[in-house]
């Protein structure tokens, strides 16, 4: 079955969770739907944000790094409706490892990949720049 054969209606997720069901260990499964299922239901009720959409740092603490990865992807496939998604771990000197879910064509193409990392280097800057200014202007800088 290829992506273009699925409906855009939340079955490529409960297919993706399906097959996460037989592949994962039950608890490991029912961790992760800890996890997802708050992110799922807002995504059903408000809609996909324009922004980042990072795992709440409460849910995902303690959580193995495998479970963190399927999540990322899990809540990629009800982004995108699409169930090619990869996970790729980019190496920024300024940021450590980053991991960036993309899809497949993406994640093989290494001039794409320098782009995002790139993406990511300029971000991590503006970040820094910003958090220097509001510390210097004595306001929160904890963004």
């Amino acid at each position: 079955m290829n992506d273009d054969e699925l409906p855009h209606d939340g079955r490529a997720v409960e297919v993706y969770l399906d097959l996460l069901r037989v592949r994962m260990p039950e608890e490991d499964y029912a961790q992760l739907l800890d996890v997802v299922d708050p992110v799922l239901r807002a995504i059903d009720e408000q809609g996909v944000p324009s922004a980042d959409f990072p795992l709440d740092a409460a849910q995902a603490e303690g959580l193995p790094q495998e479970i963190r990865d399927e999540a990322a992807l899990v809540i990629a496939t009800a982004v995108t409706g699409r169930l090619d998604n990869e996970l790729v771990v980019l190496d920024i000197e300024e940021t450590g490892p980053v991991r960036v879910v993309t899809d497949a064509a993406t994640a093989a193409d290494p001039g794409r990949l320098t782009e995002i990392a790139d993406y990511i280097r300029d971000r991590h800057r503006d970040t820094e720049e910003l958090r220097a200014i509001a510390e210097a202007s004595d306001m929160p800088s904890d963004f």
